[in-house]
């Protein structure tokens, strides 16, 4: 009875998360398009005959396989005593038997040969919408922190190429780039939403011209200094709470391998040099490594598009 009430609620949420979500619904997408044979292709939540057939076997399976505690990572930050801490892990989390640990992703994304697009019809869109995807290696790689200065520049603030050319120049009303930490590799998203009366086309363009601005001539050092210097403000206000330092902690030691790096980041950032930022927008954001999907409410007349 309860897995039965569960599917109703994780239907409701899966359909209004994409109902209300132009972001959801085109990260789904691309993401569907971006990989061929990676688990990443599929939506966290699940497509909806995954789950109209859950069983309670199956719950209680995952659970088993994925919440054990040698598959945690626990992290524990504040005014506290070592020794009090390993009692209370001794008494909670001892008596949980471990599990087997679940299998290894072994499978390898193939590289992308060729630009993949998509388009999706919603009727209640006022404006079209683009979403790019570039293939770019996991956190632990050493393109990360140029990567991750390469987003800044495009995207994050008034002064930001993208922000200027898109919201500026009156083409979009929102745009923003976004890399994310993750294991395995990933994809580099650039969205917009057009301004009114403004193609997809024209939006598509604009992004491409600034992408391709950027890989072809590096940013000017004060430009680099601007996002270096913002990085380095976000990082250490993200460990000024407890819980901030807790995150920290817990992503260094997922992502990037060892909790230990997060002593060297600012430093690292700071190494980061203008070739590097153009060497890997030239290598990453390319066309042939680029997935994009246009929402839109315009239906295509063209002969044979229906």
């Amino acid at each position: 009875e309860v897995v039965e009430s569960e599917r109703g609620v994780v239907t409701s949420e899966r359909s209004t998360g994409f109902e209300n979500s132009n972001v959801r619904l085109m990260m789904m997408e691309l993401k569907g398009i971006g990989f061929r044979a990676h688990p990443y292709s599929w939506p966290v939540i699940g497509h909806q005959s995954d789950i109209d057939r859950w069983t309670l076997q199956d719950l209680q399976d995952f659970h088993r396989r994925y919440y054990a505690p040698n598959n945690a990572l626990v992290v524990i930050v504040g005014d506290v005593q070592l020794a009090n801490v390993q009692a209370l892990a001794k008494k909670y989390f001892e008596p949980i038997a471990a599990q087997p640990a679940p299998e290894p992703v072994r499978t390898i994304e193939p590289q992308q040969k060729g630009e993949r697009r998509s388009y999706v019809h919603k009727a209640s869109v006022s404006a079209p919408n683009i979403m790019m995807g570039f293939h770019v290696p996991n956190t632990r790689h050493q393109d990360y922190y140029p990567l991750a200065m390469l987003s800044a520049i495009l995207s994050g603030t008034d002064s930001a190429r993208l922000e200027r050319a898109l919201i500026d120049g009156q083409l979009a009303t929102e745009t923003w780039a976004y890399l994310p930490e993750s294991i395995d590799p990933n994809l580099f998203y650039i969205y917009a939403r057009a301004a009114s009366g403004v193609t997809a086309a024209e939006l598509e363009r604009t992004i491409i011209a600034e992408l391709n601005r950027i890989a072809i001539e590096a940013p000017s050092q004060a430009e680099l200094d601007r996002v270096k210097k913002q990085a380095r403000v976000d990082f250490y206000r993200g460990l000024a709470t407890i819980n901030g330092k807790a995150d920290t902690l817990g992503s260094y030691a997922t992502y990037h391998g060892d909790y230990r790096k997060l002593f060297g980041a600012a430093d690292a950032m700071a190494k980061i040099s203008a070739a590097d930022v153009q060497r890997v927008a030239a290598e990453y954001l390319r066309r042939a490594n680029r997935s994009v999907v246009v929402l839109d409410s315009a239906v295509d007349s063209r002969e044979g598009d229906r």
